[in-house]
């Protein structure tokens, strides 16, 4: 599992960004499969990241512990795949779309506030229209291999996920467990 490092404000046992480096695919899903586990009906992920950072890899992952046996393609050129497993999966990618207007055209409401769990890629085009209450998920490029994840929840559904994450992403790392 990645390493972790949480960002805290002054209050104790609140989390504004836990951050979380990934050392490879497997690992960026192993990440995906716990957020995955952790999911409940009507849960929103808003993935961040540059081309080819690895938020398909990460939704591959969140399907599998979804209990989705189907592999999991990147939705660009159809924007929303649904996928069946434990809850339905509803991954939506943002990339073809420029303005805000084409994004609130979609009717993503049915989506957002169902009983499935969504997963947006290029969540950045549209968050003046996504609801306030999510994970934010931002990855970045550390080198070929290395992401580094910065998990930021908005509301208290989320910031009770960041926290079971935080104790799971101190085993498995580089060089054992702690």
């Amino acid at each position: 599992m990645p390493r972790a490092r949480a960002k805290s404000p002054n209050s104790p046992g609140k989390i504004d960004c836990l951050e979380l480096t990934s050392h490879s695919p497997d690992e960026t899903q192993q990440l995906g499969r716990r957020i995955g586990e952790l999911a409940m009906p009507g849960d929103i992920f808003l993935l961040v990241g540059s081309l080819g950072a690895g938020k398909t890899c990460l939704t591959q992952g969140i399907a599998w512990g979804l209990d989705i046996k189907e592999y999991t393609l990147s939705p660009s050129f159809v924007l929303i795949r649904e996928l069946r497993g434990r809850l339905p999966l509803y991954h939506i990618d943002l990339y073809r779309l420029d303005r805000i207007e084409e994004i609130a055209d979609l009717g993503l409401d049915d989506y957002l506030y169902g009983n499935g769990v969504c997963v947006i890629e290029w969540a950045e085009k549209g968050l003046s229209i996504l609801p306030p209450e999510h994970l934010l998920i931002q990855i970045s490029y550390l080198d070929d291999t290395e992401r580094l994840f910065q998990l930021k929840p908005s509301g208290r559904r989320y910031l009770e996920m960041v926290n079971k994450l935080k104790p799971l992403a101190f085993t498995n790392q580089k060089g054992g467990s702690r």
